[in-house]
């Protein structure tokens, strides 16, 4: 049977993963404290160890994770919380944990990321990615699951050499993960160059990145080092690469298959160790189905493929993006501090064509328009004020609903009638109703369900 220990000062959350667990067949202990968890390792050799970084005390989950990491190596550790950042991601993968996930929970999330730790386990699988200290911020905030998500990719393949392709809308952030890509690899000493492609001439671009020798075309008057050779030893961020002509595509191709640029007019080839990663907004495979990108380049750019997801896919982080962006604007000589619950309403039901670019421009601007230290829904700009969708709309009270029931009843008579329909399987009835299990057992107390005799 396999040993599972919990640890989260939560006492709901140690019962829930507790729960959940045993109904795998696990045997399963929890601890509330640093101090509980370093005894129960002494006593016993977990398969298993899931911990929350935040245990409420000096000690952190990471601290923990290095301790049952140098006392007991072949225990796998997954780490939880619900105040995720890319540098906690980074030093969870680089001391070793096998996951990192985040609250609230998905109990098949939990389940299937326990199942493939044990399984990991079992093979005998590699310790996780060792990567270099980190040293600054990344720039990248939010602590939804997607952007977790996207840590621990950057995590994960942050120490490798190969190329990566950066996917996203126009203002999510592409060179932001593209720096902390850079920041978090073994080639972090090295330089980093970001071009953006689509705004610089063809001829020009090819001078850029590859240089030329003297006399090459008009106003080359002495040889001039390419951006290729300026990052050798670091990496090179190409923008907008779906911007490029199908003819520097063969140039890029080159560098890439043989590691070697040619500047422009010269006959011979020098030498280049580049990381290279790429970003664009454009959809590349259709590109390459409509002969706009070469299919062969396409292949080579997108060994790894990340995501950033838009703001919109994000919403739950807009409080704190536009927190960032406020100091942001403060540390610019803006007057306001903070931003009234009703213009946080109004930024939060607005689509955000631009993403966060965007945001932090609103922000900026009603920080500076701002007739106090508060931003009002009067200092937002015009589209803001004037989107209304998500927007509650005034309640109704007419005596035409009066013998209607309320809509806490309804969830009431819902949750009862899921209950029943499962056996009064707690963990089917949290994915029936698409929650966690800790959001079933608040319904629960709320209305004075028994989940141990839901039949009532």
């Amino acid at each position: 049977m396999k040993q599972i220990l919990v640890i989260d000062d939560d006492l709901e959350t140690c019962k829930f993963l507790t729960e959940i667990f045993a109904e795998e067949g696990w045997h399963v202990e929890s601890s509330q404290s640093a101090e509980a968890a370093r005894e129960a390792v002494d006593k016993v050799r977990f398969d298993l160890i899931v911990s929350d970084i935040n245990l409420g005390s000096r000690t952190t989950g990471v601290a923990l994770l290095k301790e049952f990491k140098s006392a007991a190596p072949d225990s796998e550790v997954i780490l939880i919380s619900g105040f995720g950042t890319l540098e906690t991601a980074v030093e969870a993968v680089r001391e070793g944990a096998f996951d990192y996930i985040s609250k609230p929970f998905n109990v098949n999330e939990v389940i299937s990321t326990a199942r493939r730790a044990l399984k990991g386990r079992d093979a005998g699988a590699p310790a996780a990615v060792l990567l270099k200290e980190y040293s600054e911020a990344s720039g990248l905030v939010g602590h939804s699951h997607k952007m977790i998500d996207l840590y621990k990719e950057i995590a994960l393949v942050a120490a490798s050499r190969s190329t990566v392709l950066i996917t996203g809308e126009s203002g999510t952030g592409k060179e932001l993960v593209a720096r902390a890509l850079h920041r978090n690899s073994t080639r972090a000493s090295g330089a980093f160059v970001a071009v953006n492609c689509g705004a610089i001439t063809e001829t020009l671009l090819e001078s850029e990145l590859f240089g030329h020798v003297k006399g090459s075309f008009t106003g080359a008057t002495a040889d001039k080092r390419g951006l290729f050779e300026e990052a050798n030893d670091g990496t090179i961020l190409l923008d907008e690469i779906g911007e490029t002509s199908l003819a520097l595509q063969v140039k890029l191709l080159r560098v890439l298959q043989e590691g070697e640029i040619r500047r422009v007019g010269g006959s011979r080839s020098v030498r280049v160790d580049v990381r290279v990663l790429a970003a664009t907004n454009r959809d590349l495979e259709r590109e390459v189905k409509d002969g706009r990108f070469r299919e062969d380049l396409y292949y080579r750019l997108s060994v790894v493929t990340l995501r950033v997801p838009p703001l919109r896919e994000r919403t739950e982080d807009l409080p704190l993006l536009a927190a960032h962006a406020l100091r942001q604007a403060r540390d610019a000589g803006a007057r306001a501090a903070t931003i009234s619950e009703e213009a946080l309403v109004l930024l939060c039901s607005y689509d955000w064509p631009g993403n966060v670019r965007e945001l932090e421009n609103t922000i900026a601007h009603a920080a500076l328009y701002a007739r106090g230290h508060v931003i009002t829904p009067e200092d937002l700009p015009a589209r803001i004020r004037s989107n209304t969708r998500g927007l509650d709309a005034a309640p109704q009270t007419q005596s035409v609903f009066k013998d209607l029931p309320s809509l806490d009843e309804l969830e009431r008579r819902y949750l009862i009638h899921v209950l029943q329909s499962v056996g009064g399987s707690r963990t089917r009835a949290a994915e029936v109703l698409g929650i966690d299990r800790r959001t079933l057992y608040r319904m629960a107390d709320r209305f004075g369900i028994n989940l141990k005799s839901s039949a009532e």
